[in-house]
């Protein structure tokens, strides 16, 4: 099954690369690309594609507020942005606000079709780095309450979903039921006061770090 992805950025020559390179990939197929971000919006509602790839950084319209469109209107769609630049703020606002997956423009071309892959199977694509430094603004302003909020159990559990591993995958490696592993992430969610596996991602990249006694960078 080909998976349909959208792709909008303002720069003609980089979003013709763009539709180019994921076209050759034989398991994605483009339904869609524009320039223009304030007509996005529509054409995303009209299609409705599996994938959204979004510029940041965007003359008329920001990604983020497009981002914040598509989840105010439930679009059952999975936004990535691919960016030249992402401050930690905005990484943070975007994990808020359900960003399945951020790759850098600098990044190898590989990286955004395995980034693609990874959001198509239903789990998150985060770089640690950026992981770090979007809990560095979270712990500052002191919206979560830390891993050491978390069970031992939810703990274990709270890895094997950082690595990528779907629920069905979870339940497998444990040795727990499918519905089981859906209950202990939504308490580790309520714990954590945070709305998805990119937040989750985030917090628990940052906590093992420093666990393991390494400063965070930056």
């Amino acid at each position: 099954m080909k998976h349909s992805v959208f792709l909008l950025d303002d720069h003609p020559v980089v979003l013709r690369g763009l539709a180019e390179l994921v076209a050759m990939e034989p398991d994605f197929r483009v339904v869609g690309s524009m320039t223009d971000g304030t007509a996005a919006f529509q054409a995303i509602d009209r299609l409705k594609p599996d994938i959204v790839v979004l510029d940041i950084n965007m003359p008329d319209i920001s990604g983020l507020a497009l981002l914040r469109r598509i989840r105010m209107a439930n679009l059952p769609v999975r936004p990535v942005f691919l960016t030249a630049l992402i401050t930690p703020q905005q990484l943070s606002e975007a994990i808020e606000n359900g960003i399945w997956g951020v790759v850098l423009k600098e990044a190898a071309p590989n990286t955004l079709i395995d980034c693609l892959r990874s959001v198509a199977r239903g789990c998150q694509w985060l770089p640690q780095e950026m992981a770090r430094q979007a809990n560095r603004v979270w712990r500052d302003d002191g919206p979560s309450l830390g891993l050491a909020a978390l069970t031992p159990r939810e703990m274990e559990i709270a890895a094997q979903a950082c690595r990528g591993l779907s629920n069905r995958d979870i339940a497998r490696q444990l040795g727990a039921g499918e519905g089981t592993v859906k209950i202990h992430l939504h308490n580790i969610f309520q714990k954590l006061r945070i709305t998805n596996r990119t937040a989750l991602a985030a917090i628990y990249f940052e906590g093992v770090t420093v666990a393991n006694g390494e400063p965070p960078k930056g």
